[in-house]
């Protein structure tokens, strides 16, 4: 008998230390669920109406508040690279590839292969997925056309005519520095003519212009305002003025060759929200997302080959582009924009 109470103590003892570790009769402890992200904080490069739009909808998918600051291509590389040791945004959206391409080279990106990249073509996306394509805009002219009806003149349609006697000083462009579709300006002229004889061009050029912007979109609506006879950009953002009312404007892609743009998104290595910065790449590849956009001031293609390209950008959808070379001219970004400097001095 007392041997037999013995072994039921010790039996309900071992019971005991068992459930303890979550084992015997004792359920199993349930692993914590992770915590779904709650804010994302952004820099972007599309016009500010897309930039709220953008953010609103990705909020209003995911439920994860988005902050974001608005900023040209060559600002928000100057913006990474100052905050490399203590970066405060997780996602890079929006602004020439080029630049994302010299972020990569200086480690400043995070690697990810997004779900809904695969669709993508393989010139539009990073192989190791530190950047992936969400749109192409093609570079041209804005252009005031009271100021060439007024004069009889005819409207240009080449580089070489933005070196006319009659456009000195009815020229704005942004600087390369700063703005990453100045940059894509000088590279494309880079790949067309040579160095030399490009930056002997953009010497020529410097002469004719009246103003260098910031911002890379900042050249169409001073055409819109007849500030300029020239602005030199992307097309899309002269559609963009003439849907907002400024029928003085005319579009011409130079007949030679133009360069482009593959606007990207990329993650921020560092970030302070790695796992919100992986939904929103998710969610800003979907053809939903990309189809924004055109309703809401921003008409360029798009790389989902899902999503319907905007019927505004359509008439010059067989522009002659050049063969880019988008990983060239990221890795050679610095160099071209301190040759560039020279140059024009």
């Amino acid at each position: 008998m007392q041997k037999t109470a013995k072994s039921v103590a010790l039996l309900l003892a071992l019971t005991f230390i068992l459930s303890l570790a979550g084992c015997g009769g004792g359920a199993p402890a349930k692993p914590t669920a992770p915590q779904k992200p709650k804010e994302l904080t952004m820099y972007i490069g599309v016009v500010e109406q897309q930039a709220l739009v953008i953010a609103k909808e990705f909020e209003k998918d995911s439920g994860i508040k988005v902050n974001f600051v608005r900023m040209s291509g060559g600002e928000t590389l100057g913006r990474i690279r100052a905050e490399k040791q203590s970066p405060k945004a997780s996602v890079w959206y929006g602004g020439p590839a080029d630049s994302f391409i010299a972020a990569k080279k200086e480690g400043l990106l995070e690697p990810y292969k997004s779900k809904n990249a695969a669709g993508i073509k393989d010139n539009f996306k990073d192989k190791d997925g530190y950047w992936t394509g969400i749109y192409q805009g093609y570079l041209g002219f804005i252009l005031d056309n009271r100021f060439f009806e007024e004069r009889k003149l005819a409207l240009p349609k080449s580089w070489n005519d933005l070196l006319k006697p009659e456009l000195k000083g009815q020229i704005i462009v942004a600087n390369p520095g700063s703005a990453g579709t100045a940059y894509t300006v000088l590279s494309t002229l880079v790949q067309m003519k040579g160095e030399q004889e490009a930056l002997q061009y953009m010497a020529q050029l410097h002469k004719q212009i009246k103003q260098y912007t910031k911002a890379g979109e900042a050249p169409a609506r001073s055409a819109a305002l007849g500030e300029a006879a020239v602005g030199i950009t992307f097309i899309h953002n002269g559609i963009r003025l003439i849907k907002e009312g400024y029928t003085n404007l005319k579009l011409a892609v130079p007949e030679e060759g133009t360069g482009y743009e593959i606007g990207a998104v990329g993650i921020i290595k560092g970030g302070p929200e790695p796992e919100a910065a992986k939904i929103f790449v998710d969610w800003c590849l979907t053809k939903n997302a990309q189809e924004l956009g055109q309703k809401n001031g921003s008409y360029q293609f798009l790389t989902n080959p899902e999503a319907n390209p905007p019927a505004e950008a359509l008439p010059f959808k067989n522009t002659k582009l050049i063969d880019y070379k988008l990983e060239w001219s990221g890795d050679n970004r610095q160099r071209l924009v301190e040759a560039w400097n020279k140059a024009i001095k």
